[in-house]
C-alpha cells in the first residue's frame, strides 16, 4: 500500500452550495484522498475548518455512511436539535463519530474556537442524496434542490 503525502494532494475550499450557503464553508479546507490514490467505492478527505467555519450546511444522507475523526484542535459537532443549545457535543483529537445512511440525524461541525482543527471524514455507499436540516435545500447525486423540487443553480462539488 503507498503511503500517502498529504502535502502532494491538492487542498481546495471549493463548494458547490448555491449562496448564501456557502458562506458559512468558506473558511473549510479539505484534500480528497480517494481520487488522489484511485479509491473508487469510498471516499476519504483531510479537513481542516478554520476559526468560525463549518463543515457543511447541517445534513443527513439516504445512502452513504459517514465516519469522522477528530486529529487537532476543537470544533463543535452540531445534530438534530429543537434549539441552539441541545443537540452540541464538543469533539476534540481522538474522538470519533458516525452517521449510518438513511438516519435523518443532521449533523455538521462547526470550528466556534480561534485555532484551526483538523478532521478526517470517511464515507461509504451509495452517492444518492439527502437532505439539509435547517435550510431549504436537499440534493441528488448531482443536483441541489429546493424541498419542493425546484432546482438551484449549482452543483454539488465532486
Amino acid at each position: 500500500m503507498p503511503k500517502l503525502n498529504l502535502e502532494s494532494i491538492p487542498q481546495t475550499n471549493a463548494t458547490g452550495y448555491p449562496a448564501p450557503f456557502d458562506e458559512e464553508v468558506a473558511g473549510r479546507w479539505y484534500r480528497r484522498f480517494a481520487p488522489a490514490i484511485g479509491l473508487s467505492r469510498f471516499g476519504a478527505s483531510h479537513v481542516v475548518l478554520k476559526s468560525g467555519a463549518w463543515s457543511s450546511q447541517r445534513h443527513w444522507h439516504e445512502s452513504e455512511d459517514e465516519l469522522l475523526v477528530m486529529i487537532a484542535g476543537e470544533a463543535v459537532l452540531v445534530e438534530n436539535a429543537t434549539d441552539e443549545n441541545e443537540g452540541r457535543s464538543i469533539l476534540k483529537p481522538g474522538d470519533i463519530c458516525a452517521w449510518p445512511s438513511g438516519v435523518e440525524n443532521g449533523h455538521h461541525l462547526r470550528n466556534e474556537s480561534h485555532a484551526d482543527c483538523v478532521f478526517l471524514v470517511i464515507s461509504g455507499g451509495e452517492r444518492t442524496g439527502g437532505a439539509y436540516s435547517d435550510i431549504d435545500m436537499i440534493f441528488t447525486a448531482d443536483a441541489y434542490l429546493h424541498k419542493d423540487g425546484t432546482p438551484y443553480d449549482a452543483r454539488p462539488v465532486r
